[in-house]
């Protein structure tokens, strides 16, 4: 009997186990279902403005609303300096890293609330969902991605002090480590909030928050010294946002020390934001 269960279980494609173990992520079931993660990205990116009169128009005009205001009211009202780059291209650039690391993290923390119907009822990955969402934000940053290099391509032409520079080589490293950032600090919440749904409310209001702590509507320049700029430096999007500025607008701060301490707390919160996911995912469907 025990052949027959040992030659049945070798025609078996996929053969789905409990996970025990903290560490025992089966993160290779996310290549497995590829297929599936890439119904999610184009249902994320589709379902979000199906019935909306503009569409991804909104995906320009957010930025560009955004980026105005902060040029009329810390540019114009309050003259915050932007170290002598146009205004439209300092807040733009800031918006836009900002924009992406806050929608990963605004999505990916509703994850068990929002999918606790399909959860329950069919095995797949659970983690290919939030995985799904930033890379549809991906595609969302793209958009605006091309229309800030619009606006700098302009202003170059008109002869502005932007000066681009051999940092761009580091685009796909930024954005990766947005990536990487948003998503593990948007499971952490979401693994948080099987049981302190509060937690849902407060996010979208810490990372508008948490804005103010990066330089998005101000240079890092402008900062002194002391115990507030290394709060400042603290931020693991500091570096990001700084680097970025300084690849494509000449401005800002590039320092590699810091940019390494970002990649490394990327890391630390993409891995536990990733085990206690998969911690959690066992046991949500009691709490949920």
């Amino acid at each position: 009997m025990s052949k027959l269960h040992a030659s049945a279980a070798k025609e078996w494609d996929l053969v789905i186990r409990p996970k025990i173990g903290w560490l025992d992520l089966h993160l290779a079931d996310l290549w497995r279902y590829r297929d599936l993660m890439a119904m999610f990205v184009w249902r994320d990116f589709v379902a979000q403005y199906k019935q909306t009169i503009l569409g991804p128009l909104w995906h320009i005009l957010q930025p560009l609303f955004t980026t105005l205001i902060f040029t009329v009211i810390f540019g114009k009202m309050a003259k915050l300096s932007t170290d002598g780059v146009p205004p439209l291209l300092f807040y733009l650039a800031g918006v836009t890293c900002w924009s992406y690391f806050a929608d990963c993290v605004n999505r990916t923390s509703g994850t068990f609330i929002g999918n606790a119907a399909i959860f329950g009822k069919v095995y797949f990955p659970r983690l290919s969902v939030p995985l799904s969402n930033v890379i549809s934000s991906m595609m969302k940053f793209a958009i605006q991605f091309a229309l800030f290099l619009a606006f700098l391509i302009f202003y170059w032409m008109q002869g502005a002090p932007v000066q681009p520079t051999a940092a761009i080589a580091l685009t796909p490293l930024l954005l990766v480590l947005m990536a990487g950032l948003g998503l593990g600090a948007g499971i952490i919440v979401s693994s948080l909030t099987t049981r302190y749904r509060d937690l849902l409310s407060l996010v979208g209001f810490g990372v508008q928050l948490m804005m103010y702590a990066t330089p998005v509507v101000y240079p890092l320049s402008m900062i002194g010294g002391g115990n507030f700029r290394w709060l400042i430096l603290a931020n693991p999007m500091t570096p990001i946002v700084e680097t970025f500025r300084y690849a494509y607008l000449g401005s800002g701060t590039f320092d590699g020390i810091y940019l390494c301490y970002t990649a490394g707390f990327s890391l630390a919160v993409l891995f536990i934001g990733i085990v206690l996911f998969n911690h959690i995912e066992r046991t949500f469907m009691d709490t949920v």
